[in-house]
C-alpha cells in the first residue's frame, strides 16, 4: 500500500484529499505547514507528497527544495489556489513531478497519483538493474593477484580460446566469465549461463542440447537447448564439476565437432559457441576419482584462471567495502555512509569463508541496520555477530 503525505495549511483541503485517497486504499498522513511536513518526511518514507505552495513558516517551493535534497526520488505534486504558469514552470524546474491548481479536480489527482507511483516503480526497477549490472561489470581491487587476473582477461578475451575458471565459492567466477564475454568479439551475441549444479542429472542433457516433442513423457513441445541459444555468443558452464559423466561425453563431442543433436532427434545442428567453464572443485582430484573426464578437462582448460580468495587479497577489502557501501546507500535511497578506519581493520581481519559474496552481504546488512552515518567496529559486532581482535 502506497503511503501519501498531504502538506497544506487549509484543513478543508487536507480533509478532502485524505478522504479521496483513503477511499482509494492509500495510507495518508497530513501536515498543516511546510515545517511540520519536512519533519514527517525526515522520519518516514513516502511514495508521494502533495504540497501546497502558499503556506506560513515555510512555503511549498522551500519544502520541495529540502525534500529533493534529502529524498530525490520522492515525487512531489505541488498544489495552489494562486497558481500561475510561471509558478507551475518554476515548480517543475525545481524537481516537482506535477502542478495541480485549486480547486482540485478528482480525476486529475488520481491520474497524477497513478503516473507518479508508476515512475517510482520504474526508478526502483532501474536501481535493481543497476545493481545487477554493477555485480557483473566491476572488478574492484588493486592487489597483485587481481591485477594478474585483469591482465590475463585483456589477453584472452579477444580470442576464442576456451577458459576454465577456478576458485572458491564467492570469489567472482561468474563476473570473470562476463568480463571475458563483454571484452570479446562475441560481445554483441548472447551470453548464456548454465548452473550445472542446480539442474538434476536426468535433465542436464535436455537443458544443454534441447529436446524434440515427445522425446520423453514431459516433453510436450520442442525445446531449444543452451548450446543453440548461445550460437554466435558465449556459453558459461558454471559448477561444471557437478555435471554427470554422460553429459560430459556429449559436451566433449560438441567441442570436437561443433554440432549438437537434440534429445530424441537425429538431426545434427551446427553451433558456433565459445565455452567458458567454472568450478569450485579441484578438477584434477575429480579426474583421479573418475568423476570427471580428463579429455574434457583438457578441451575446456586451454586457458586456466584461478581466482584468489578474499583472505589472499585483504588489501582490496577497503575498496570493496566502499564500493558496496555506495552502491547500497544509493539502492536503498539512504544518506551516504562511511566506515571508520577501525571498522575497516576489523573487516580485513575477519575470516571470509564466503569471500566477496559474503562481504557484499555483510555490507548490505550494515547499510540497512546501522542508522549512524559512520559504521564503526561496534556496529559490525552488533549487527553481524562477527568479531575480530584489532590492535588500536
Amino acid at each position: 500500500m502506497a503511503k501519501i503525505l498531504i502538506i497544506d495549511d487549509e484543513k478543508s483541503i487536507r480533509n478532502t484529499l485524505k478522504e479521496i485517497l483513503e477511499y482509494e486504499k492509500y495510507e495518508v498522513d497530513e501536515a498543516k505547514d511546510g515545517a511540520e511536513g519536512v519533519k514527517l518526511i525526515e522520519k518516514n518514507k513516502y511514495d508521494l507528497v502533495f504540497c501546497d505552495i502558499k503556506m506560513p513558516k515555510m512555503d511549498g517551493l522551500e519544502v520541495l527544495s529540502k525534500v529533493h535534497e534529502k529524498s530525490p526520488h520522492t515525487p512531489m505534486v505541488m498544489i495552489s489556489g494562486h497558481g500561475t504558469i510561471d509558478t507551475a514552470v518554476e515548480s517543475i524546474k525545481n524537481g516537482a513531478f506535477d502542478f495541480i491548481p485549486k480547486p482540485l479536480d478528482l480525476n486529475r489527482i488520481l491520474i497524477t497519483l497513478r503516473n507518479a507511483l508508476e515512475k517510482v516503480d520504474l526508478v526502483q526497477e532501474t536501481k535493481v538493474l543497476k545493481k545487477k549490472l554493477s555485480r557483473t561489470t566491476d572488478m574492484i581491487g588493486e592487489s597483485e593477484g587481481l591485477q594478474k587476473v585483469r591482465a590475463l582477461i585483456q589477453k584472452i578475451a579477444p580470442t576464442d580460446a576456451r577458459v576454465m575458471i577456478t576458485g572458491e565459492n564467492g570469489t567472482g567466477k561468474e563476473l570473470i566469465a562476463r568480463l571475458i564475454h563483454e571484452n570479446s568479439d562475441r560481445a554483441s551475441g548472447p551470453l548464456i549461463e548454465v548452473n550445472c549444479a542446480a539442474i538434476p542429472s536426468e535433465l542436464i542433457e535436455s537443458e544443454l542440447f534441447g529436446h524434440e516433442k515427445g522425446s520423453f513423457t514431459s516433453a510436450v513441445k520442442q525445446r531449444i537447448g543452451k548450446f543453440e541459444q548461445a550460437h554466435k555468443g558465449t556459453l558459461f558452464l558454471d559448477e561444471i564439476g557437478d555435471m554427470s559423466l554422460s553429459a560430459q561425453a556429449k559436451v566433449l563431442r560438441v567441442l570436437q565437432e561443433h554440432k549438437i543433436s537434440r534429445v530424441g532427434g537425429d538431426k545434427e545442428i551446427k553451433v558456433d559457441v565459445r565455452v567458458l567453464a567454472a568450478t569450485n572443485k579441484n578438477i584434477r582430484e575429480e579426474i583421479d576419482a573418475k568423476n570427471f573426464r580428463e579429455d574434457l578437462f583438457h578441451r575446456l582448460s586451454v586457458i586456466e584462471i584461478h581466482l584468489p580468495t578474499l583472505s589472499e587479497r585483504t588489501e582490496d577489502i577497503p575498496l570493496l567495502c566502499n564500493h558496496f557501501l555506495k552502491e547500497y546507500c544509493e539502492f536503498y535511497n539512504l544518506h551516504a555512509k562511511s566506515f571508520s578506519p577501525k571498522a575497516i581493520k576489523v573487516l580485513q581481519k575477519l575470516p571470509w569463508t564466503g569471500n566477496i559474496r559474503e562481504l557484499r552481504n555483510v555490507v548490505e546488512r550494515l547499510v540497512i541496520l546501522c542508522e549512524a552515518p559512520v559504521i564503526d567496529d561496534k556496529a559490525i559486532t552488533t549487527h553481524t555477530g562477527m568479531n575480530a581482535q584489532v590492535s588500536a
